[in-house]
C-alpha cells in the first residue's frame, strides 16, 4: 500500500508511499521536465488522491468494526441477566410453557419467533408490533424453571447495545447519507490495497527479498520520511489478504454494490434456499373459507418433529400467523462447521413437509454465508474476533503512517513553505500505450458499474483532475507575443 514508485520518469528524486498521503511533484506546465510514462505513476498518484479522499472514511470504519467484533463480550457484561441463566442444570421445561410465562409477561403483539434455550442460554420469544417496524420486544425465560428474566428491545436477534454499534458502523446513525459512508470505504479500500502493493513491489526493483518486502527498513534515519514509508507499506503488507476479504464481504450486503451482487447471484441460480411453508391446504384446518389461527402449544411438537429429522443445535423456530402457513425451524448455529439446515413442519401433524439442506445450498451462497459470519467475527469464535481487530489496529496505523507521510513530505524551505506535501504528477495516462488505455478504461468502467460508489467518485475525481489542469496549465503557459506591424 505504497504511494510509491521507483519508475524514473516521475518528476522527483523520492515520491512518498501511502494510503494517503504522497510526495510533492511538479506539476505539468510547471516548468520544464518530463511527463510521467507508464502505469507507475499513474497508480501513484491515483493512490494518493484515493488514501486523502477515501482515508477518513476507512478510519471510522476501522474504529466502529474494532467496537463491533466483542459485542459478544459486551453482550455478556451488559445483559448477562437477560442472556443467561443463574443455574443450570436438570431438565427444561417444556417450550410451550415457556412461551406461554413469556405471553404473560407480555400480553400485546404478535408472537413470531422463539429460539430455545439450552446450556445457560436463556429461550428468546419475541413478538413483534407494528410500531416497532423491524424491531421486536423479545422475552428472555430460563429454560429450567420458566422464570422470565427480562425483555429488550432486539432488531433480528441482536441486542440494543450491538445494534447500536452496528448501525455506527454502517451508517454512523445517519440514515441513507451515513450508509454512503461505508460503502465508499468498502468500494475503495482493494484499490488501495492492491495499488499499494503494486506500487511497494515495484519500489523494491533490484532488491526483492522478503526481508526488504515485509520487515521495516531499520537503516533509514530516525524520524524521516523514507521510515514512515517503510512502516506504512510493510504494514499494509501484512495485513493486505484481510483487508481484501473484508472490502469484498462488506460489499456483498452493500446498498449498491450489493444490489448487483445479489442480481448477479440470482442470474447464477445461487441464492440462499428457503423452505416452502405453503401447505396447499391440505392440513390447513380451514373452517368457512378462514384458516384456523396459530396455536403455540403445538411449538412442542414442532420442535420435537425438527430434532427428529435431524437439526441439532441451536435453532429459530418461526411461527406461522395461521394455521394455513407451515411452521419452520431453521438451524442458528455461526461457528465453523456452520448450521443452516431447515424445514417446514405441518403443526397438525407433525410432520416435515418441506426441507432445505445447507449442504445442498449453492457453493456461492454457502461462501457468501461464511464470508458475512467470518466478516461480523462470528465464524471462528475468539480467534476471528482477535483476527479482526489486529486487521483493525493495522489499518488505522497504516492510515495514521499515511498522513504523516504527507506531513513529512512538505517542502520546508522559506520560499517554499507549505502544510502537506503536494500531490504527484498529473498527465501519466498520456504517456500510457493507447491499447493499454483502452483496456484500461473498459475495464474501469466495467468496475465502476458493478461497484458504482467506486465508479463515481473516480469519475468526478478525473473530471475535477482534468478541469484543474486546464486551468493551471492556462495560467503558467506565457502569452504568445503580438506580431508587429508597420505601416510603411
Amino acid at each position: 500500500m505504497s504511494v510509491d514508485s521507483e519508475v524514473p520518469d516521475l518528476p522527483q528524486p523520492e515520491p512518498a508511499t501511502s494510503t494517503v498521503p504522497s510526495p510533492a511533484a511538479k506539476e505539468p506546465g510547471a516548468g520544464p521536465g518530463r511527463r510521467p510514462q507508464g502505469l507507475g505513476p499513474l497508480l501513484t498518484r491515483l493512490h494518493f488522491y484515493a488514501g486523502v479522499l477515501v482515508a477518513p472514511f476507512l478510519l471510522v470504519a476501522a474504529v466502529t468494526g474494532l467496537l463491533y467484533a466483542f459485542t459478544p463480550q459486551l453482550d455478556s457484561l451488559v445483559y448477562g441477566k437477560e442472556l443467561t441463566v443463574a443455574h443450570t442444570g436438570g431438565s427444561t421445561r417444556p417450550l410451550s410453557e415457556q412461551v406461554a410465562a413469556a405471553r404473560a409477561e407480555h400480553p400485546t403483539g404478535t408472537l413470531t419467533a422463539v429460539r430455545p434455550g439450552s446450556g445457560d442460554h436463556t429461550t428468546q420469544v419475541d413478538f413483534s408490533l407494528p410500531s416497532l417496524g423491524d424491531n421486536a420486544h423479545t422475552v428472555y425465560v430460563d429454560p429450567y424453571t420458566g422464570k422470565v428474566r427480562g425483555q429488550l428491545t432486539t432488531y433480528y436477534t441482536s441486542t440494543p447495545l450491538t445494534t447500536w454499534l452496528d448501525v455506527l458502523h454502517r451508517d454512523l446513525h445517519l440514515g441513507t447519507v451515513g450508509n454512503l459512508y461505508s460503502e465508499i470505504a468498502a468500494s475503495w479500500l482493494w484499490v488501495l490495497v492492491l495499488g499499494g502493493l503494486v506500487l511497494w513491489w515495484g519500489r523494491r526493483r533490484g532488491t526483492r527479498t522478503a526481508r526488504r518486502l515485509l520487515l521495516p527498513d531499520r537503516t533509514a534515519k530516525k524520524g524521516g520520511v523514507r521510515r514512515t514509508r517503510s512502516r506504512h507499506a510493510v504494514t499494509g503488507v501484512w495485513i493486505a489478504l484481510g483487508l481484501l476479504f473484508l472490502s469484498a464481504t462488506g460489499l456483498t450486503w452493500s446498498t449498491y454494490a450489493g444490489a448487483h451482487f445479489s442480481k448477479a447471484l440470482h442470474s447464477m441460480s445461487s441464492s440462499t434456499p428457503y423452505v416452502s411453508t405453503s401447505l396447499a391446504g391440505a392440513s390447513s384446518g380451514t373452517t368457512s373459507g378462514t384458516p384456523k389461527r396459530t396455536d403455540p402449544s403445538d411449538i412442542d411438537g414442532v420442535l420435537r418433529s425438527a430434532r427428529d429429522y435431524g437439526l441439532d443445535g441451536p435453532v429459530q423456530i418461526g411461527v406461522p400467523e395461521n394455521g394455513a402457513t407451515a411452521w419452520t425451524v431453521s438451524q442458528t448455529r455461526n461457528l465453523w462447521p456452520v448450521g443452516r439446515d431447515s424445514v417446514a413442519v405441518d403443526a397438525s401433524t407433525d410432520t416435515v413437509v418441506h426441507h432445505v439442506d445447507f449442504a445442498d445450498w449453492p457453493f456461492l451462497a454457502k461462501l457468501t454465508t461464511w464470508g458475512i459470519q467470518a466478516h461480523m467475527g462470528l465464524l471462528f469464535g475468539l480467534a476471528n474476533q482477535l483476527v479482526l481487530a489486529a486487521l483493525a489496529i493495522g489499518l488505522i496505523s497504516v492510515i495514521v503512517l499515511g498522513y504523516r507521510m504527507w506531513w513529512q513530505r512538505r517542502p520546508t524551505r522559506a520560499d517554499r513553505r507549505a502544510s502537506f506535501g503536494a500531490p504527484p504528477a498529473r498527465g501519466a495516462w498520456r504517456g500510457m500505450p493507447s491499447s493499454t488505455l483502452a483496456v484500461g478504461i473498459v475495464l474501469v468502467a466495467a468496475i465502476g458499474w458493478a461497484i458504482p460508489l467506486f465508479g463515481i467518485p473516480l469519475a468526478l475525481f478525473l473530471v475535477a483532475d482534468i478541469v484543474i489542469g486546464a486551468v493551471r496549465r492556462r495560467r503558467t503557459t506565457p502569452p504568445a507575443p503580438n506580431p508587429t506591424t508597420s505601416d510603411g
